[in-house]
């Protein structure tokens, strides 16, 4: 049954009238009600609007790279089903070899798909992304060792003991590198920032940027944006 709203009660107060709560309904003044089904309206537009906001990280300066990328994927978990943890890493292999262009496909493109032997095939390397860890991604790695290319896992930190020991099940533990998110974009950022003579927190705006950018080429959920400060 759908539910009714304000006003919809209103009309049906004579089906109401034995319940106590239809009695307090039927009691409203015109100006209770008008004011109610108008903090629903708010309130609505108020949730829908939060929807679409951006990924905001408040950034100290003093802090980790490690901080602030957990901080990252800690905002999408939930909201992002790995487009984020994608396009972040393909944002920082773009950032540290801007002389290769590295693919960039929309977050829930399958690599069979697509005819990938990863996210994001490197010469002798596959990088494959997930949110989370499952069989068919060691699957995949595996294909890969198969075929001669070495294939590097990056998922997020909490579950890299679970790929490790999926890892160890398929029996390629030996020949695949499982690295956590975190840990892999905070050595690429310590290395371009000494290397481009530069802190860190530039160095995560310009990834961050390069994100974004990538972002806008091939999804449709600019909620997904990041915002860095």
């Amino acid at each position: 049954m759908a539910e009714l709203g304000p006003a919809d009660l209103i009309e049906r107060g004579d089906e109401l009238k034995f319940l106590d709560c239809g009695k307090m309904l039927m009691a409203l003044s015109s100006r209770d009600r008008q004011f109610e089904e108008g903090f629903e309206i708010l309130t609505a537009f108020a949730e829908k609007w939060l929807s679409k906001q951006p990924i905001k990280v408040a950034c100290e300066r003093n802090q980790s790279p490690a901080l602030w990328i957990g901080l990252i994927l800690e905002k999408a978990q939930g909201r992002s089903g790995g487009v984020v943890e994608q396009h972040i890493v393909g944002a920082t292999l773009q950032k540290r070899h801007p002389e290769i262009t590295i693919p960039n496909h929309p977050g829930h493109a399958a690599d069979a798909q697509t005819g990938r032997s990863g996210d994001f095939p490197l010469h002798v390397l596959s990088y494959h992304v997930t949110a989370i860890v499952g069989k068919e991604v060691i699957e995949r790695c595996k294909e890969n060792v198969q075929s001669g290319v070495h294939p590097v896992l990056l998922l997020p930190k909490r579950f890299v003991e679970k790929a490790l020991v999926y890892a160890e099940v398929a029996g390629i533990q030996e020949r695949i590198s499982v690295l956590s998110i975190e840990d892999f974009i905070t050595q690429n950022i310590i290395e371009m920032s000494t290397q481009g003579n530069q802190d860190f927190f530039a160095t995560l705006k310009a990834i961050i940027e390069e994100y974004n950018r990538r972002l806008e080429q091939v999804e449709t959920d600019m909620s997904l944006k990041i915002e860095v400060r």
